[in-house]
């Protein structure tokens, strides 16, 4: 039997036996699959934004929340009410939960324990220090101070872009509670220590502080005040009518927010319960 002979019998054996050799093939010689190419992924519209984080950054709910009011017809777009999740608006939309208007932009609240020589200025002008740029790394959202503090004055300062909270801190007739640290530049004398007491008379008003003591285990010229007041630069001015310069002032506590674990010249987010409880202030 010829050597083709013995090929074709092996080659029907392996077809009898239902077994066949796989092809190999040399290095570089193997078949080119062919690469589907990807099409690029469009870029997100930055103007648009889901219907759930809209509602949720506008401090109504979480997003799981938002979803389930979404699904129950609770939130209109444009006057029209919108239950598809993944729902996307603009900006621009006017956007209403129980027929309330929403604003998408996330409120932000940031606590500075303020350093001397910084101002409260939201610009920087003339080589100035701005508190503002101490806080820059916090976020890229535009914060603005709740008040102010004289560019000598140190100690707590809260920041935020939550406009109706800032009016209603700044409000005059909430009086809000302030704890400040006064180094004086001679001692007080008990005397304008007890007029400081009962009442000072303070541009034809008189002034009442809710406490105003000698600091325990410091000299004479080291005060605690616990006041209420709303007028600007009322501390200083209290001991000017009494003759008394200020070399150090420190706001300690403001509006239940203290200084604990955070040094001069730091800043921190305000807790959750924080934001609850400046919020239920009127």
């Amino acid at each position: 039997m010829g050597r083709s002979d013995s090929n074709n019998d092996k080659r029907a054996s392996g077809r009898q036996g239902g077994t066949f050799r796989k092809k190999s093939y040399a290095r570089g010689n193997s078949p080119v699959r062919k690469k589907t190419e990807q099409e690029p992924k469009k870029p997100s519209d930055p103007n648009l934004i889901r219907l759930n984080k809209y509602v949720a950054n506008s401090g109504v709910c979480s997003r799981r929340e938002a979803d389930i009011y979404i699904s129950a017809g609770s939130v209109t777009v444009n006057g029209k009410p919108v239950i598809e999740m993944g729902y996307k608006v603009k900006l621009t939309d006017e956007v209403k939960f129980d027929g309330r208007l929403l604003n998408p932009i996330k409120k932000e609240y940031v606590l500075l324990n303020k350093p001397k020589d910084f101002t409260t200025a939201a610009r920087n002008e003339h080589g100035r220090r701005t508190a503002l740029g101490l806080i820059s790394k916090a976020t890229k959202t535009e914060l603005l101070p709740v008040g102010k503090l004289g560019k000598d004055t140190t100690g707590l300062l809260l920041f935020t872009n939550d406009g109706d909270l800032t009016k209603r801190l700044n409000s005059p007739k909430n009086g809000l509670r302030k704890i400040f640290h006064i180094e004086l530049s001679k001692p007080l004398r008990s005397a304008d220590l007890k007029k400081i007491q009962e009442g000072i008379i303070v541009d034809e008003k008189v002034i009442k502080v809710q406490d105003v003591s000698f600091v325990d285990k410091a000299p004479k010229n080291q005060i605690g005040m616990e006041i209420f007041s709303t007028r600007t630069n009322i501390v200083q001015r209290i001991f000017e009518t009494l003759g008394y310069e200020i070399v150090k002032l420190d706001r300690v506590v403001y509006a239940g927010l203290t200084k604990k674990d955070l040094p001069r010249g730091h800043w921190r987010y305000l807790t959750e319960q924080e934001v609850v409880n400046l919020g239920m202030i009127k």
